[in-house]
């Protein structure tokens, strides 16, 4: 029966891959804009394991956690108040917002919003989104290996994005 394998935390997960997946059109729009200016992407290849690694996760919500699992609010209301938080983070650099790495030579560095208290602000979101949601239906287990994955994805596509910035600078010292 739907209901004994339905309950919150797959309304959870439905809702969450459909947040991401409209983040992600947005994403594609403005790589596509980007790379069409003539952007150039870094880690291309990396980019699958940081998909792969977001679907797992939205995944082992939908079919790892029981749906009779409780809902624990405090955990719960945490998530809920990064949600304005996550698009303070994707419109602060507004059209250079994208999932991929693409550097642009006249794409400001952005230093504002959110940037300028945490270097990596999306990242900070991700990993706590990736603790909190599996508290909010009591999987401590699942919320800690998840965000040990997630922190392990995340620092290798910070050190290609790191490079990138750099070679982008280098490039623009050594035009005159």
């Amino acid at each position: 029966m739907l209901s004994d394998s339905f309950g919150p935390p797959q309304v959870a997960a439905l809702l969450i891959l459909l947040q991401r997946g409209l983040e992600e059109l947005h994403s594609q729009r403005n790589t596509r804009r980007l790379l069409q200016l003539g952007g150039r992407e870094a880690g291309r290849d990396y980019y699958p394991v940081v998909a792969t690694t977001h679907l797992a996760w939205i995944a082992s919500l939908a079919f790892l956690v029981p749906p009779t699992a409780p809902v624990v609010l405090l955990p719960l209301a945490a998530f809920l108040m990064l949600q304005p938080v996550r698009y303070w983070i994707i419109g602060t650099p507004g059209r250079y917002w994208t999932h991929r790495i693409i550097t642009l030579a006249e794409a400001p560095i952005v230093a504002r919003g959110p940037y300028r208290f945490v270097r990596h602000p999306n990242y900070a979101v991700t990993l706590a989104e990736t603790l909190l949601v599996p508290l909010a239906f009591g999987q401590l287990a699942l919320g800690i290996i998840f965000t040990a994955v997630w922190a392990a994805v995340l620092h290798y596509k910070i050190r290609l994005e790191d490079e990138a910035l750099t070679a982008r600078r280098a490039t623009e010292r050594a035009e005159p």
